[in-house]
């Protein structure tokens, strides 16, 4: 991975062209820049998380300067004559900076797009932008990775030249002159081939994860065994959803079929783990419809989000819920009856957006609520958005259900190697599937909706059926 030193001179109308070719050129020198401007700052008063931030604002602008000048490049190659490529250029980077002003101002929501921009101009243009910003920042770390290990390599072989020309000089010098000669132009070109489908592979899979994984709902079975769980509770099946967010991306449609899918796995009791919308409240009233066709023999329950707190709608879209039948448990207990036996179901609110200290005083209050409301003689499952209280030991929660992180973020590598995600990279310790901690077990549900951007890759949305059992 390399880029030319030089920068070309266009005179008269190409001077818009030169100084945002020069940009391109010293991206290398920019982005060194902004980081001495700027991490001893960081480093002296930010927290992990900020950090983090600020190490992917900094991809971000590198890959952007790296692709820019890719293309760059291919129009000196392909496109004739100076004034023609300044043009193209130019109305290039007017339509990149349209789009990228247009979604701009949806990131102050947190998460990427206003719940109630519904208009398909809009849908288009985010979904565009979403996908070239994780395309180009996938493909920009795949290149540079590369980079590093073909320069590694190539100083592992002159350090091998250099230690055969000490020991054996004639044949070394021999083999060292074959090894130096000039790349021959069918090689050349393999090579440039072979780079162009390596850097095109990040964009293919952002485009497969818009377009088709966000909709590729799987089905996971999970069997717990409890030793507490009542006799007359063996094989009995919880089906969870969780993150729903009726939004621009996460449809009508969409969540219908999943409430069919769900209907047809039979449950015993279905669970709702929180984030029924996005971000507009009036999604509420339209999400609850959707859910009321949920049917099980022991009802359905759940807890609520942080998306719920955001959207202010906590005690409303709880009334709505309740009037279909659907009962959201908020520091409360439900018991599920087997003739004379039971287990009890508990549901916990999530804190939401507040500041530090408040959240540790609530969650500090939460405890307390909780500690009231298990029952020591059988199966406690506690229903929370994301799980603070897993592995307590001075709380007996048998199974805690979860959800929050979709599978990582929405991007997880973890097929490559566990915990290689957005969310396992900020060091969050459960993000999907099961766990067990000191007696307890945890499982993360990956959601069915998604929040930010609109791509799913290697978290696809999941429907959990759990069936329990007695431990042997």
């Amino acid at each position: 991975m390399t880029t030319a030193c030089r920068v070309p001179t266009i005179g008269g109308t190409g001077s818009l062209f030169l100084a945002y070719r020069y940009v391109v050129v010293h991206w290398r020198t920019i982005i060194l820049l902004l980081i001495l401007a700027l991490s001893t700052f960081l480093i002296a008063h930010a927290a992990f998380f900020e950090l983090f931030l600020f190490a992917l604002l900094l991809i971000f602008i590198a890959s952007q300067l790296f692709w820019i000048g890719r293309i760059l490049d291919l129009g000196e190659r392909f496109i004739p004559g100076k004034p023609r490529r300044a043009s193209l250029a130019i109305a290039a980077g007017l339509v990149y900076l349209f789009v990228f002003v247009y979604s701009y101002p949806q990131w102050s929501v947190g998460h990427g797009i206003s719940a109630s921009d519904y208009r398909l101009q809009s849908i288009l243009i985010h979904a565009a932008f979403w996908w070239w910003l994780v395309g180009s920042i996938l493909a920009f770390l795949l290149v540079s990775a590369l980079g590093i290990l073909g320069r590694a390599g190539r100083a592992a072989a002159w350090v091998y030249r250099k230690t055969r020309q000490s020991t054996h000089a004639p044949m070394a010098a021999s083999h060292s002159a074959v090894l130096a000669g000039p790349t021959s132009p069918g090689r050349r070109q393999f090579l440039e081939q072979a780079a162009v489908l390596v850097s095109a592979t990040p964009f293919l899979a952002a485009g497969y994860g818009l377009l088709y994984e966000r909709f590729d709902v799987e089905v996971v079975r999970q069997r717990i065994r409890l030793a507490r769980l009542p006799k007359a509770f063996e094989g009995f099946r919880i089906a969870q959803l969780s993150d729903i967010h009726l939004g621009p991306f996460t449809s009508a449609v969409y969540i219908r079929r999943c409430v069919t899918m769900t209907n047809g796995l039979k449950p015993d009791l279905i669970v709702l783990t929180g984030d029924y919308v996005a971000w507009d409240p009036e999604d509420q009233v339209e999400v609850v419809r959707l859910l009321a066709g949920l049917r099980a023999p022991d009802g359905v329950f759940g807890c609520l989000g942080n998306h719920e707190a955001y959207a202010g709608v906590e005690d409303s879209i709880t009334r709505l819920f309740a009037a279909q039948g659907i009962r959201m448990l908020r520091q409360e207990r439900a018991l599920i009856r087997r003739g004379d036996e039971t287990i009890s179901v508990i549901g916990i609110d999530d804190p939401g957006d507040k500041p530090v200290e408040e959240i540790r005083q609530l969650t500090h209050r939460r405890r307390q609520q909780l500690k009231g409301l298990l029952m020591p003689d059988t199966v406690n499952v506690l229903l929370t958005h994301y799980p603070p209280f897993f592995g307590d030991l001075e709380l007996v929660i048998d199974l805690t259900l979860a959800g929050d992180l979709h599978g990582g973020g929405q991007l997880s590598l973890d097929f490559v190697r566990p915990g290689l995600n957005l969310a396992g990279l900020l060091g969050v310790p459960y993000v999907r599937g099961l766990h067990e901690k000191n007696g307890a077990q945890l499982y993360m549900n990956r959601g069915i909706g998604i929040t930010g951007f609109p791509i799913r890759l290697g978290a696809r949305p999941e429907i959990t059926v759990l069936e329990l059992a007695r431990e042997t």
